[in-house]
């Protein structure tokens, strides 16, 4: 897809991943609508993309997993080209995750792309034509460390993705997967500094296999991916090695994270 003049919605864009990808979208020339749970830090990221790129920003706030808000998203863009579910959520950690835990990283995690999915994809399909993207995480390749809500659901995440692209594919719906390692958000930061031992386990891990890159680094690969028609955004190429040995030998990959647990406990 070229994104010069298309019209495009990112959640979780207050701040991290999405912001970034808002920025990025922007400068390559499309109009925006940002969304977030924040309402008082996306009005401020709002302010500024606007005032770098004037009349093609505008931002709802709201939970991106409620069909209402979605709907809102939909409404102040017009005629969406471009989805860009993003938000995300890292809470959750050991077999002590709460069901509240379990519960909020369905939402946000995968079942915000669901209800987004639904909202646009039927109309892509008649039309002939839009973008898909899905924040997932190398997480959702390979595992996370830590935190087994995280892990599960950044792999139904993926799997959704693929899903939409097997069944809607061929009908002119494009599809992308992003599956970045670690990443320099408040994300990360809040793991590395929590009290909870396997958030920090968590992030520690994500932090040793890979380069930590920039946000607006991440929105680059991303938004390259989107235009060359590819399905994994993958900004750090290594994730595809990783996986592929993991489906090779699943075993020895098992084998390999359990010392990598023990490295980090």
């Amino acid at each position: 897809m070229e994104l010069a003049g298309v019209n495009a919605v990112v959640t979780g864009a207050a701040s991290g991943i999405g912001e970034a990808i808002a920025q990025r979208l922007l400068e390559r020339g499309a109009t925006v609508v940002v969304g977030d749970l924040d309402a008082g830090r996306l009005s401020e990221t709002a302010a500024r993309l606007d005032a770098d790129h004037p009349g093609r920003v505008s931002h709802v706030a709201g939970d991106a997993s409620d069909p209402a808000h979605v709907a809102a998203l939909v409404e102040a863009a017009g005629e969406v080209d471009a989805y860009f579910a993003n938000a995300g959520v890292f809470k959750g950690f050991g077999l002590e995750a709460t069901d509240d835990e379990w519960a909020l990283s369905w939402d946000v995690n995968v079942k915000a792309h669901v209800v987004a999915a639904r909202a646009l994809v039927p109309g892509w399909v008649e039309r002939g034509g839009g973008c898909f993207v899905s924040t997932a995480s190398a997480a959702g390749l390979l595992t996370q460390l830590g935190s087994p809500t995280y892990s599960t659901t950044k792999h139904a995440a993926v799997g959704f993705a693929e899903w939409l692209a097997a069944t809607y594919g061929d009908q002119g719906v494009q599809v992308c997967c992003l599956c970045p390692m670690g990443v320099r958000t408040d994300m990360l930061v809040e793991g590395e500094t929590s009290a909870i031992g396997d958030a920090r386990l968590g992030m520690r891990s994500v932090v040793s296999a890979g380069e930590t890159l920039s946000p607006l680094a991440v929105a680059d690969v991303v938004l390259d991916a989107v235009e060359a028609g590819t399905f994994f955004a993958l900004p750090h190429p290594e994730v595809g090695t990783m996986y592929a040995r993991k489906a090779a030998d699943t075993d020895h990959w098992i084998a390999g994270m359990q010392r990598l647990r023990t490295s980090l406990e």
